[in-house]
Formats: structure tokens, sequence, C-alpha cells
């Protein structure tokens, strides 16, 4: 099994469990994740949600081979029909708190995705980083869109555009994660922050949480939506075909013909 889940004390726990291949993800997994949260969404003994990792890696992002082998849909429905968007729109429509533990390296949607979560704990040996351009790609989940917001643009052209990986330390300090933890802290402080919810009222905390996410939501759909569709057409895209085979054949990719 690669995705683990369990419901414990008001908490549903959503763990990424393939530590043999740095927890990256499969189309399995992103379905298996997209239906638990759907399922810890519709479970009223359920007040929140924590996305957690093995020690280490929280995700290393998609599996390149599995992802090869079944592209997200054509024509948009990256974002729409396929597991990776039925994924991305189960996180951003849950209206309960959703806490992730980084317990390690998070690379590409491992990043992106804390973009939607409401707090972030993060190792001190975490690596955040986003890749999608040196793969011949674009950003995705909103990224285009949040991550100038957050650090500004300079800094965003650094880490979307460069694919410049950043410390645990930056991810407070631009606003995706709430604090920095020993390892072996992460995911019992983003328990018990979870769990804290239990004492809460749960109506007033999803209407909370909906009210805070409702100026820009509309905005964020759309851009994922534009996104999606870009992403599709980079994956069959000459350049995206060069970067996936150098990494394969353990290279260096060569951009310098294109």
């Amino acid at each position: 099994m690669t995705i683990k889940t369990a419901t414990l004390g008001g908490v549903a726990t959503i763990e990424i469990a393939r530590p043999e291949k740095k927890n990256a993800l499969t189309i399995a997994m992103y379905q298996a994740m997209a239906d638990a949260l759907r399922a810890a969404a519709a479970d009223p003994a359920v007040r929140a949600v924590l996305i957690t990792g093995q020690p280490g890696i929280f995700t290393s992002g998609n599996d390149l081979e599995d992802f090869m082998r079944r592209p997200p849909g054509q024509g948009g429905s990256a974002t729409e029909d396929s597991a990776v968007g039925q994924f991305m729109r189960a996180l951003l429509d849950c209206d309960k708190p959703v806490v992730a533990a980084v317990t390690g390296a998070a690379i590409g949607i491992g990043t992106t995705m804390l973009l939607h979560c409401d707090f972030v704990y993060v190792s001190d040996e975490a690596r955040l980083a986003m890749p999608f351009v040196g793969l011949g790609l674009v950003p995705e989940y909103a990224s285009s869109l949040l991550l100038p917001q957050l650090m500004g643009a300079r800094r965003a052209a650094e880490k979307l555009l460069l694919g410049d990986p950043f410390t645990p330390e930056q991810a407070v300090e631009c606003g995706i994660a709430n604090a920095v933890l020993p390892a072996g802290e992460v995911a019992g402080h983003a328990r018990r922050v979870a769990e804290r919810f239990n004492a809460l009222p749960p109506g007033a905390v999803q209407e909370a949480k909906r009210l805070m996410r409702a100026p820009q939501r509309e905005q964020v759909l759309a851009v994922i939506k534009t996104e999606g569709e870009l992403f599709a057409q980079r994956l069959r895209s000459p350049e995206a075909m060069e970067a996936f085979q150098a990494f394969f054949q353990k290279r260096k990719p060569d951009f310098s013909t294109f």
C-alpha cells in the first residue's frame, strides 16, 4: 500500500508511504488521496485532516515513469477528470482544516499542495523545490498565481523559472509554512494542531475557512485550469521529452538546439 489512511481522535490521516521510491506519486496514489479527502470531508466524526509522509521524505513529486505511461488527460481534463485533477480539487474543496507535516523533501506538487493546506509544519531537514520549467513543463496547482503573491515576483521567479530550492526557514519567511521543527517532532506537532479542532465548533471553523478562501476562489480555479491545459500540452513537447530522457539516462538535459 502506498497511501495509508486512518481516522483517530477526530483526525483523518493521509500518509504517503512509498519510501523505496522517495514517496513519488503515481496516478493510483493521487486517486487514493482524492478519495480519502472526500471521505474525510463527508465524515461528521472528522474535525481535521493531516497529510504526512515518511521520515526524511514528504514526496519527491510525480513518479515520472507512471506519469509518462498515463499522462493527465487531454484538452484540460488534467484539472477535471484525471486522478491528479481530482486530488487537486478535493484538497481545494475540503472545508475542514488541513494540516501538513512536511517530514523531509517536498518536490513539485509536494510543495504546491502546501499552498492549499491551512497549516504547514516543516522539518529542519526539509528541502522544497518546484523544478517544473527544468523538466520542460509549467507551474501547476495555481502556484504561478499564489507564489508571487506570497514572496513577490522576483523571488518567485527564482523558484518557478530557475527551479531554485528553498530552505524550511525560507518557507516560513514567505508564508508557505507556519514553523520549522526538529525532524522527529514534526508529525507529532502537526497532529496536536489537528486535534485542537476537536475542542472548537466545527460549523464555525468551516464557515471561517470558506470566508478566508472565498475572495480568491474563482481566480484560483481559473488559473489551475489554464495551467493544467498548458501542462498537458508541454508533456508532449520536445523539450519535455528531452528532459525526461535525460532524467532516466541520469544525464543533464541539452536544450541548446531548441
